[in-house]
């Protein structure tokens, strides 16, 4: 009888829930996190976070036990994984029977790069889910990793052909746990777990990188996010190729059941902001398509030793449930600045020691960038974005909430700041966007293009296949599409090439169709043809990291440190690409100019975390305001050399692109005139 009685509570609540809207939108606030005191909606703009902002153990627990009460009910035993905000893995927990791998598809049948690898971990899926839908939220915006999988596919919205590709298009490939930018302590990489050592400052990796497969949220406590959930149960790690319909997906069911009392404001989810004239996905579920009450669930400690166990994972979790850290606080790896940045709002990346990871210092080149110029910049562009107006985020009239950072031609970052709450991927996105556009702006790219190792694709088992990619082809055929054989040759200047190569020109010719959108014409020649290609094999951008991401792979399953050790910045060695200017990997969606001292290349500027109109907005008249401000011979390329003025085929690149009116304190209207 008291079976029947829950039973019978559950399904009034999921009528009384289905009654207010139709699923995956739903206008009730039932299972979501509970918002700030005397608020009509979350209530929060950027500083509701403060240093009770943080999962618990309990809270963690009550994530799980939700999750095993509703793959029971589905009969789809899961992987769960919980992270911080910051990307600490707090615990993941694999129900007896749960599948130990995945296979990587985007249902299209295209071969090569990650597609169709069998032996993919799933709690390495799962922790990447719970990354993703940590990492790309904010108090401002909730996204999960559904909304992932439309802003990352070859049109916007996906199957809208004639439509442009996603807004954030290549933003899968960054995260990587070879990362410079990733903060992860040598002896957590080599399993050397204190009680509690997995847990410290970020930010951390998504180890498939950021993923677009549905079954992973954001979470929140008091409007602010504290971290993601991420579940895998249908073995099947994918995407979304239609969004005109609505699935139940096993596996975003079980995500939403975990959230429950953790979910995304109403009015900060996807499906209430829009870029373009199109509304971002959520979920394709709400709490009324469950099967359980999760409300009901089963608490931690009466799940039996029968129904699964906590996982101890090689270089993510020592296998106990820990508590997350409060962002904003050094604890996080990210605090408010004290000293670089007054008057600004501004937020910095620290160590352990609570000392700025990445303050302002100079470049290694004759010439280069000064310790002076490099704040400047950053100083510049985080005074653009504070007074810009957001394009994901709500309230409409908030500000922009950006990353900004400056690198040399060597790849170095000489400074990096970000503005209050911007997401978290926005950091080793930044730095990418940065470092692209030095590079393919220099005199070296094609030189060191073609003197990388070949990019060797693995078998379904994960053994190397006959499948290999030479780099220096890639150059050939690049030069071939533009008819430009000195596209990377010596420029006028020191280290310049002849062309300022943005990351905006950059994504124009690393689509699968060119121009971009455009069913039936040719590839760019950094991208694949569409048969061959996928958001999980793009192009040069996956291709760079693929060997790499190959030896992550078959060092956590050997669980040996030494290989992954071999790629880790705090030993000196290449990172991501194996080559140090690049060293976590290129990004080909907008947000980066070079810069010039006079004709010499001595760097570049790289933005990200809001629109990609206003990240290359931001760093655009970042880069010329500080150049007025310090006379010192900074400057942007000069026209003639400017990636707007190559025509390829025909088709005029792009330079930078600026929202119009997009300042909430003036009314100008075309801003970037002029550069």
């Amino acid at each position: 009888m008291q079976g029947f009685h829950r039973q019978w509570g559950w399904m009034v609540f999921a009528i009384f829930i289905a009654g207010c809207s139709g699923s995956g939108n739903s206008g009730d606030p039932v299972g979501t996190s509970p918002p700030p005191a005397g608020t009509t909606d979350s209530g929060c703009t950027g500083s509701c976070a403060n240093a009770d902002s943080f999962l618990s153990v309990a809270d963690v627990q009550k994530l799980i036990a939700q999750a095993v009460n509703e793959a029971q009910a589905q009969n789809q035993p899961a992987t769960i994984a919980v992270v911080d905000r910051v990307g600490n893995v707090l615990g993941v927990y694999r129900m007896t029977g749960a599948r130990s791998t995945v296979t990587i598809s985007s249902g299209r049948g295209v071969q090569g790069g990650l597609e169709n690898i069998a032996i993919i971990p799933s709690e390495l899926a799962a922790i990447s889910k719970a990354v993703t839908g940590a990492y790309l939220s904010s108090e401002g915006n909730a996204f999960s990793t559904r909304t992932a999988s439309q802003i990352v596919q070859e049109h916007f919205n996906p199957g809208e052909f004639g439509g442009p590709s996603g807004p954030l298009f290549g933003t899968q490939f960054s995260q990587f746990l070879c990362s410079d930018v990733i903060n992860l302590p040598a002896p957590v990489l080599a399993g050397l777990f204190a009680p509690g050592s997995n847990v410290g400052v970020g930010p951390k990796s998504a180890p498939l990188g950021l993923s677009a497969d549905p079954g992973g949220f954001p979470l929140y406590k008091g409007g602010t996010p504290v971290g993601g959930v991420g579940v895998v149960a249908d073995g099947n790690y994918g995407l979304d190729l239609n969004v005109s319909d609505r699935d139940r997906d096993v596996d975003e069911l079980i995500a939403t059941a975990a959230s429950f009392g953790f979910g995304a404001p109403l009015d900060r989810r996807g499906d209430r902001i829009t870029v373009d004239g199109k509304t971002f996905r959520y979920s394709d579920v709400d709490f009324a398509d469950l099967s359980r009450n999760p409300a009901q669930a089963p608490s931690y400690a009466s799940l039996p030793a029968s129904s699964g166990a906590v996982l101890n994972l090689f270089a993510f979790s020592d296998g106990t449930i820990q508590p997350g850290v409060a962002f904003g606080t050094p604890a996080s790896g990210i605090r408010a600045d004290s000293t670089d940045y007054p008057g600004l709002d501004a937020f910095v990346l620290v160590d352990p020691q609570n000392q700025p990871r990445f303050a302002p210092k100079a470049g290694a080149e004759a010439g280069g960038i000064s310790a002076i110029e490099a704040r400047e910049l950053v100083r510049a562009g985080l005074a653009v974005a504070n007074h810009t107006r957001a394009q994901i985020r709500t309230p409409f009239g908030t500000q922009a909430r950006v990353g900004v950072v400056v690198v040399d031609t060597e790849g170095s970052i000489l400074a990096f700041a970000r503005t209050r709450d911007a997401p978290m991927f926005g950091i080793d996105v930044a730095v990418q966007k940065a470092r692209s556009a030095a590079f393919f702006s220099s005199d070296i790219a094609e030189t060191e293009l073609a003197a990388l190792p070949d990019a060797v694709y693995l078998n379904a088992d994960g053994t190397p296949s006959s499948t290999r990619v030479d780099f220096g082809d890639v150059v050939d055929a690049t030069q071939t599409f533009f008819a430009e054989p000195n596209l990377f040759a010596s420029g006028q200047g020191l280290r310049a090439g002849p062309y300022a190569l943005t990351p905006r020109a950059l994504g124009n010719v690393s689509r699968p169709f060119f121009p971009d959108g455009i069913r039936g014409t040719a590839n760019g020649p950094l991208s694949k043809p569409f048969a061959n290609w996928s958001p999980f094999s793009d192009g040069l951008q996956f291709d760079l990291v693929n060997n790499q991401i190959a030896q992550i792979l078959s060092a956590y399953l050997a669980a040996d440190t030494t290989p992954i050790l071999e790629l880790r910045p705090e030993f000196g060695n290449a990172g991501c690409t194996r080559n140090l200017r690049l060293r976590n990997g290129i990004q080909i969606f907008p947000g980066a100019v070079p810069i010039y001292r006079g004709n010499d290349l001595v760097g570049a500027i790289g933005v990200s975390g809001d629109g990609i109109d206003q990240d290359d907005m931001v760093a655009a008249l970042g880069l010329k305001n500080a150049a007025a401000t310090l006379n010192t011979g900074l400057r942007h390329a000069s026209p003639e050399m400017r990636s707007d003025r190559l025509q390829p085929q025909g088709v005029r690149l792009r330079y930078v692109q600026c929202p119009q009116a997009p300042f909430l304190d003036s009314n100008e209207q075309s801003v970037c005139e002029g550069l």
